[in-house]
């Protein structure tokens, strides 16, 4: 049951975002730009674990690993413009923040910055 309660307030969060946007793209962005995911996943650890250090362990994880999901907003909005497809600025914009994530993983670990 406890399973059943963290999916579902997880999709109605989702749910919620994709129909706020539908009325009101600025409202929906507002929503969507809110990191619920990480507010979730760090409510959902504590009531696991109870253990604040992974907590603020991931706390810092997640904003080190923020800055490259940044780059799939900028580009994606630039594509479109250009006249691109959905499908192929969708695509490129999130190859290109996987490209940065494994980069940001690779400065973290090269400069022994972990959480």
């Amino acid at each position: 049951m406890y399973y059943f309660i963290k999916v579902a307030l997880t999709a109605v969060l989702v749910l919620a975002v994709s129909e706020i946007s539908k009325r009101s793209s600025l409202l929906g962005g507002a929503l969507a730009s809110l990191p619920l995911v990480s507010f979730l996943g760090i409510i959902w650890l504590y009531i696991d674990t109870g253990n604040t250090e992974k907590i603020s362990e991931l706390s810092r994880n997640i904003f080190w690993l923020v800055l490259p999901s940044l780059s799939f907003f900028l580009l994606l909005p630039f594509l479109l413009k250009k006249g691109m497809g959905f499908g192929t600025s969708f695509a490129i914009s999130t190859v290109v923040m996987i490209g940065l994530y494994f980069g940001m993983v690779f400065c973290l670990t090269k400069f022994h910055i972990n959480g």
